[in-house]
């Protein structure tokens, strides 16, 4: 009986609010019907009949406002975007230039109006026409139609007719009406896109309507000043020194002034009349308008490099427009604000006690503003007040300012991370709330960024993620935390309290989200042999699943479970047997490349035949495939590498290095150019091939780019050459090479590829191979590179010979090339670092210790990986700001597919100098020794 009640109470209500909704409905209809659109349902016929009454004196003369009305109409039908036919165009703009004859002043600003969207499209003979009228306005007694029909002409006229109104316009420009003098400024912005050579020898005029005693007028003439003279450094400087010294009565043209300085200052703060225009900046801190004090104020602060005392002025004024009655003011001055605390926290920190005032304030983007910019400049014992401001405060706005509190919250526990309890606990409760799937996932993002950062959250956020996914309704996330799950969870402190979190997935939800809860299972099953037994039978009830990814992954999972060692414990529940993953690491550890790379990585292993030779395809057999992406052009200087190191251990040993990947983003054989030549093709098999390298400048007469190629044995040089030069044909295109190393690479090169035929504009290919002495440890190299071909003059049109068909023989010296040790080795991850560093074993350690040059930890950092062009782990290449101490974890392949491990500690000594302790670790000691080599 009560769910009957319940069912009725539900549809009155239901069918209430559908009354309620249809009576809404009606009255707006009725709204709508009481003011109809005089443009509705027009029809382009029927408006064009009717402008044929423009050709009628009497219509125009005595009625005005009809024709007006027409105009009207038709500017409608061309904005709403029906097109005119040609034929319909040029009726109708000759019917308008009749309009002249009337002398209302409000039809005549409806033709102005029309002349100039019409205008474009229609023949310029007829445009010609209307010229000679315009050219009447212009010099007519009337201030209206001199300005207006000035506008217009700017805009139909081409530049051979310019000359005909230059002197005119030129008048009006210092016109003592403002309206004609505005008029034709800003006519002659538009005509610098036209004919900037005309406009220019205006300047005169220009300059004198800057000193104007109308606000619009000085606006409008600094705006086309900066224009004529913004392709002129010093003439632009120039310019701004003068005007600061003057008094502009125009708060926009002040304004206006303020941007140009600050451009100029922003590029070059040593400027000579710096002290000059920072004296006028801080004058117009004191200027009785507010949009000019507000403008100073944010150039001050948006100036590079400037000390907290230099921009205090700027922040007094700021903050006292956070108090300001308009809410533009206060949230303008908090944006800028804002801005600030990103470089200069301390310098806002004045301002703390006015924005927590702003929390409250009704404008929500304001708010928001407050709240993100407190938690910059906030110190530790503030986190707790504001967390509790902010809890009501999320509440009441959007999820896109939201996401930026988060942001902020996250940078707060970055930079405060005792207090990562507070904050943590702060964004799990959020999380609970209601929100968008971009909301959640952007705090989400935030706790498990703080997970790695900051261990010490990683228990406590592990258990909210938990009680997250228990009412999650989006299944990336859920999957995303599931698998974070599976990863930390074993190596916890108790990671059985996690099981019926995962297990609850596993009944509850959908099918991709129950196939990644029996993958975390299966982890903790694996990772965690006290609970292995329990965590297999929970396993075995998904293998009559529905859903076949579901039953596959249970039935893998408990092959290689079964597989195990039985597991006995003692006592006290302990593990003194079976405690091992044995084969089933599989599931545990993870491929030792992307997706994405093993993808390209076996397309490119197909490309090369690798699948008929009757040879298993193994992780090892594939081609190595690098993380990083090969840039289109390497290097803007000629003959070095990508990435060049600045020097190290000692001004002697600069060198180059961090060959870039060669596969990049797609799956195309950067070594296919190899394999199609059969004499370089029989050498062996590509290891890696380094980004372009180039030698010579792109202006030059013959274009010559270099990429290396890496073989076991041998250094494949393919030197790419673009000719372009139409006069001539280049035959027999080689590169003659004499390097510094014979003892590595030989007195001469193994083989000679030469491009037989080399037109213009086409590019062609030439190789060179050197062998390598694999018994010769790899050091940097120095080849000097010399362009050889016989040149044919052709005719450029037809490409016929021209004269001997012989040619000549010709040189061209190119920049020398470098081959360095980081060109041996690719850049690829070997999976979880720590775990292959202790699998790899020290028999093929090597440590060594360098004092470097450089001073400050990034650079030593960028240099490091640049030298040993090796890939960067667990995101170690990243250096926590004023850090005296790093440490860097390094992986690659060396030639020869082996294995390379470097681990780096860079710290500094008492004297400021900082020291490098490398250790190198492979299978090869070797190969350990050559990479250590590569810092010296």
């Amino acid at each position: 009986m009560s769910s009957m009640e319940n069912s009725d109470e539900a549809g009155l209500t239901v069918s209430s609010m559908i009354k309620e909704i249809q009576g809404l409905k009606d009255k707006f209809k009725d709204e709508d019907d009481e003011m109809p659109s005089p443009f509705q349902d027009l029809e382009k016929a029927t408006v064009l009949q009717e402008c044929r009454c423009f050709n009628q004196a009497e219509v125009v003369t005595q009625n005005p406002r009809r024709c007006a009305t027409l105009i009207t109409k038709l500017l409608h039908i061309v904005t709403q975007g029906e097109s005119l036919t040609s034929t319909e165009v040029t009726e109708v703009f000759f019917g308008v230039t009749k309009l002249f004859q009337s002398q209302d002043p409000y039809l005549r600003r409806m033709m102005y109006l029309f002349i100039k969207e019409v205008a474009e499209t229609c023949n310029p003979d007829d445009v010609i026409i209307v010229t000679s009228s315009l050219t009447k306005d212009m010099n007519s007694s009337d201030d209206l139609y001199r300005a207006n029909s000035i506008r217009v002409l700017a805009r139909i006229i081409d530049s051979q007719m310019l000359g005909a109104i230059e002197r005119y316009v030129k008048q009006a420009i210092v016109d003592r009406n403002s309206l004609v003098a505005s008029s034709a400024l800003v006519s002659g912005m538009f005509l610098m896109q036209v004919s900037p050579e005309v406009v220019r020898r205006w300047v005169n005029e220009v300059q004198e309507a800057v000193q104007s005693s109308s606000d619009m007028v000085q606006y409008h003439a600094l705006c086309l000043l900066y224009q004529i003279k913004k392709n002129d450094r010093l003439a632009v400087s120039k310019m701004v020194t003068q005007l600061t010294r003057s008094s502009m009565s125009s708060p926009l043209g002040v304004c206006l002034l303020i941007r140009y300085i600050s451009r100029i200052l922003t590029d070059d703060l040593s400027a000579a009349n710096m002290r000059t225009v920072m004296q006028f900046l801080e004058l117009s801190l004191r200027h009785r308008s507010e949009i000019v004090i507000y403008e100073a104020a944010k150039a001050i602060c948006a100036l590079p490099d400037l000390e907290n005392r230099d921009i205090n002025p700027a922040v007094t004024v700021l903050q006292l427009f956070l108090s300001s009655p308009k809410a533009t003011l206060r949230y303008a001055a908090m944006k800028c604000l804002s801005d600030v605390a990103m470089r200069q926290p301390a310098a806002i920190v004045k301002c703390n006690d006015d924005m927590e005032a702003l929390i409250s304030d009704s404008n929500r983007s304001i708010a928001t503003l407050a709240i993100t910019t407190l938690l910059k400049t906030g110190n530790e014992g503030s986190v707790d007040r504001l967390m509790k401001q902010i809890s009501s405060f999320m509440t009441e706005i959007a999820d896109e300012y939201k996401i930026v509190v988060v942001q902020a919250i996250r940078q707060l526990c970055l930079k405060y991370p005792q207090k990562h309890r507070v904050l943590v606990g702060f964004l799990a409760s959020t999380l609970r709330e209601e929100g968008g799937f971009d909301f959640k996932k952007s705090i989400t993002d935030a706790i498990v960024d703080l997970i790695h950062t900051i261990p010490e959250t990683k228990e406590s956020s592990l258990f909210h993620l938990c009680e997250f996914i228990e009412d999650c309704e989006f299944t990336a996330l859920s999957t995303q935390i599931l698998h974070l799950i599976g990863s930390l969870g074993p190596k916890t402190l108790a990671p059985a309290r996690y099981i019926r979190f995962i297990y609850n997935r596993v009944i509850l939800e959908n099918a991709v989200v129950r196939a990644a809860a029996i993958s975390a299972l299966a982890r903790f099953a694996i990772e965690v042999a006290a609970i292995r037994h329990s965590v297999c039978v929970l396993l075995r009830r998904s293998l009559l699943d529905e859903d076949d990814e579901v039953r596959d992954r249970a039935t893998i999972a408990l092959n290689l479970l079964d597989s195990l060692p039985p597991v006995e414990l003692n006592e006290d529940g302990e593990v003194v047997q079976g405690d091992g993953s044995g084969g089933a690491s599989v599931l545990v550890e993870p491929l030792p490349m992307s997706f994405s790379a093993l993808d390209r990585a076996v397309k490119l292993y197909a490309s090369r035949g690798g699948t008929g030779d009757e040879q298993p395809m193994t992780l090892a057999a594939l081609p190595v495939v690098e993380d990083t992406p090969v840039p289109a052009h390497a290097s803007s200087k000629p003959g070095t590498q990508p990435g060049a190191v600045r020097t190290m251990a000692t001004p002697a040993s600069a060198a180059s290095g961090g060959a870039a990947s060669a596969a990049g983003g797609e799956a195309a054989d950067p070594a296919a150019a190899v394999y199609a030549v059969p004499e370089l093709a029989q050498l062996g098999r590509v290891f890696r091939s380094s980004a372009p390298v180039e030698l010579t400048e792109s202006e030059t007469e013959y274009v010559v780019r270099c990429v290396k190629h890496i073989m076991d044995d041998y250094v494949v040089l393919q030197f790419d050459v673009t000719n372009t030069i139409a006069e001539q044909r280049l035959e027999e295109v080689t590169v003659g090479l004499e390097g510094n190393e014979p003892e590595l690479y030989g007195d001469e090169e193994a083989l000679s590829v030469p491009c037989a035929t080399l037109v213009y504009s086409t590019p062609g290919s030439c190789f060179v191979a050197l062998a390598r002495n694999t018994e010769v440890p790899v050091v940097p190299a120095i080849f000097s590179c010399e362009l050889k071909f016989r040149v044919v003059e052709v005719d450029p049109s037809t490409g016929e010979v021209e004269g001997d068909e012989e040619g000549f023989a010709e040189n061209y010296p190119l920049e020398d090339l470098e081959i360095l040790p980081a060109d041996f080795m690719a850049k690829v991850s070997l999976g979880d670092f720590r775990r292959a560093w202790d699998q790899m074993g020290d028999e093929g350690e090597v440590e060594e210790k360098f004092a470097l040059a450089v001073k400050k930890v990034e650079d030593a950092v960028a240099n490091t990986i640049d030298l040993l062009g090796m890939q960067p782990c667990e995101r170690s290449e990243v250096v926590a700001s004023k850090k005296g101490s790093h440490n860097l974890y390094l992986s690659g392949k060396f030639v020869g597919n082996v294995p390379v491990l470097a681990r780096c500690m860079l710290q500094m000594d008492g004297s400021s100098q900082l020291i490098l302790r490398i250790n190198v670790r492979s299978q090869d000691k070797g190969v350990s020794q050559n990479i250590a080599d590569c810092i010296r």
